[in-house]
């Protein structure tokens, strides 16, 4: 392949430029592609599309084993993202990739992650993006992530995107052998039981940490959440259009007066 024809691809994520999943995700993109990589300096889970407003972003170099291997951002995904369309760039890459997000950003997990905001972003500047997570926080082997990342990072640089969309892509913990298949899935209804486990400090005043439980509400292979349950790579495409289309009909038949 020609230099000039070399695709170029951003990498970013949300659990910061120390997580083994961006490591992972960006050797696998050098594979097809000339790859920066511009990741939040600390991690920044659940924070949707959040960015920074009134305080300054500060941009530095980040290497590992005595190797550049990209740039931090002291802020969000989303600020990630802006910074280096508008100021680490020269142009628009032809990709972003986001993740290898730790656990998965199925059913309404994908309201809060800033893994999948990164990707949204992306197709907010009208670049094709892509979100990859893998469903484990424990014993996490990003291998077989890795390279179905590649593989569908490919098929999206050949044959692109439908407009205004991202794939939020959510792959299972498990060997390649046992990945049962790949869904086209629609975004699941489970959702997290919240808690908030009260402790006090050192001075008696009370503070919080978040919790919660999923309650599984899917029953079909078509909903993302019951499709990695059952080892399946589960592909969901999601619009930056956030209008409930079907609810506006029936909402102009109020005729509500000034």
């Amino acid at each position: 392949m020609k230099s000039d024809a070399t695709p170029h691809i951003l990498v970013c994520n949300d659990d910061g430029i120390e997580a083994e999943g961006i490591h992972v995700l960006a050797a696998s993109m050098k594979k097809i592609g000339r790859v920066t990589v511009v990741a939040p300096a600390d991690p920044h889970s659940g924070m949707s599309h959040a960015m920074t407003l009134g305080v300054p972003l500060r941009i530095r170099s980040f290497s590992k084993n005595n190797r550049f291997f990209g740039h931090t951002v002291s802020g969000t995904p989303v600020d990630c993202i802006k910074v280096a369309l508008s100021h680490i760039l020269d142009k628009k890459p032809d990709l972003i990739v986001s993740g290898i997000n730790y656990g998965s950003n199925t059913a309404t997990n994908a309201l809060y992650s800033g893994t999948v905001a990164a990707a949204r972003e992306g197709a907010i500047q009208h670049i094709p993006s892509l979100a990859f997570s893998l469903t484990t926080y424990e014993n996490a082997d990003f291998t077989y992530a890795g390279k179905f990342a590649r593989k569908l990072a490919r098929k999206v640089l050949r044959d692109g995107l439908p407009h205004d969309t991202i794939l939020s892509v959510n792959i299972p913990n498990v060997p390649e052998g046992d990945i049962a298949g790949v869904r086209i899935t629609r975004q699941g209804r489970s959702r997290w039981a919240e808690d908030a486990i009260e402790r006090d400090d050192m001075f008696g005043n009370p503070y919080y940490w978040l919790s919660g439980t999923l309650r599984q509400m899917d029953t079909s292979l078509d909903e993302d959440e019951f499709a990695i349950q059952n080892n399946h790579v589960a592909i969901t495409p999601i619009a930056v259009d956030m209008t409930n289309h079907e609810a506006l009909e029936p909402l102009q038949k109020w005729n509500i007066k000034k």
